[in-house]
């Protein structure tokens, strides 16, 4: 009797041991899996539902310009207001589509989470699950927040769709002044083609020529924006090339716009790691980020004892992964990570000053 009792207690501890318990809720191994696979098909079938519908809003303004091009262009007769029109549906396409867009991100945020915390992480040992990435997961559930900016999903869908279409309105809007109702041979006939009612062609030729402006001013101010986890990001040459872009601006302005405004990117993180295996982590750090690390020498005051300081600079992207790095290597490091002001030299913005002041 006494053997039959140690066995059964025996096994309920090993099915305890292969039992995932979480506030009160107790399911085994296969149970979580299966319940982990089908929530992972539940939000990719919901980020699908949502880039369907950026799908048909993109297709409603195309559907728009080619019916408006063809009705301006078809007698010479036709107005010129039908273009200036499509310019403001247009508009309100984007803007319904970057809410849209908004949404697609939020469940394309808890897919990405699940694809690099749960299932990258049983396919490498090198790559350990984030010791919060759950946490991040329930926020996401219990209290849904946008991960983007309506800024920067403007931008997005701008610099994906609509600067094209705006493109081709604003080129077709000026072939519609410069042919119709007769040909411009110089400039003031060109503007007076222009004119709608009681506004003036100079009115109307430069409030268009201020929308497309402001089109393409943040479309190319909102490039540095890197909060979307959901589409596969630009090179990093391209906020180089947004940032000597705005600096040639400034220099031909002959003023100086601040690099680091708040909607054109976010400030850099400096990641403090204090650990007993500081060979083990910089090599992690060095050959899967690609940054450099520099390693002082600590003392703890209340033990003692000697540890390394680490330091390394990286991108707030880049941060979940610099954890996950260390916790893999040592899961007793101390990690900090602060906001850093500014970030000079290597792979972040160039020492070399933008401009100087000229001395007469």
């Amino acid at each position: 009797m006494a053997d039959s009792e140690k066995k059964s207690t025996k096994t309920d501890q090993t099915a305890d041991e292969n039992v995932w318990v979480y506030q009160g809720y107790r399911i085994r191994p296969g149970e979580f899996n299966t319940a982990m696979v089908h929530f992972y098909r539940g939000e990719i079938t919901r980020s699908n539902v949502w880039r369907t519908r950026l799908d048909s809003t993109t297709n409603w303004a195309v559907v728009t310009t080619g019916a408006v091009l063809t009705f301006a262009f078809g007698s010479p007769g036709n107005s010129h207001v039908v273009i200036l029109i499509s310019f403001l549906l247009v508009f309100l396409f984007l803007i319904i589509e970057a809410r849209r867009y908004r949404y697609y991100e939020l469940w394309a945020l808890r897919v990405r989470l699940m694809e690099t915390d749960f299932f990258a992480a049983m396919f490498t040992k090198a790559r350990a699950p984030h010791r919060e990435w759950a946490d991040h997961l329930i926020d996401s559930l219990l209290t849904p927040q946008f991960p983007i900016s309506y800024l920067e999903a403007v931008g997005r869908r701008l610099r994906r769709n609509y600067i094209w279409l705006f493109s081709i309105l604003g080129t077709a809007w000026a072939a519609k002044l410069a042919l119709h109702p007769i040909p411009a041979y110089s400039f003031d006939s060109f503007i007076d083609h222009a004119r709608v009612g009681l506004f003036s062609g100079q009115f109307v030729f430069l409030t268009v020529s201020l929308f497309l402006g402001v089109m393409i001013f943040i479309a190319v101010m909102t490039i540095g924006l890197r909060d979307s986890p959901g589409e596969v990001l630009p090179h990093e040459e391209l906020r180089s090339m947004s940032n000597n872009f705005l600096q040639n601006l400034v220099q031909m302005a002959g003023r100086v716009l601040p690099e680091d405004l708040p909607f054109m990117r976010r400030h850099e993180q400096l990641v403090i790691i204090i650990t007993v295996k500081p060979v083990d982590v910089s090599q992690q750090l060095l050959e899967v980020l690609n940054r450099g690390v520099t390693a002082l020498e600590g003392k703890g005051m209340y033990s003692g004892e000697t540890r390394s300081v680490l330091l390394c600079a990286v991108h707030p992207k880049e941060t979940p992964r610099v954890k996950s790095l260390v916790y893999a290597v040592d899961e007793h490091a101390f990690v900090m990570v602060n906001p850093t002001e500014e970030v000079l030299g290597s792979s972040f913005h160039s020492l070399k000053p933008a401009w100087r002041k000229k001395r007469f």
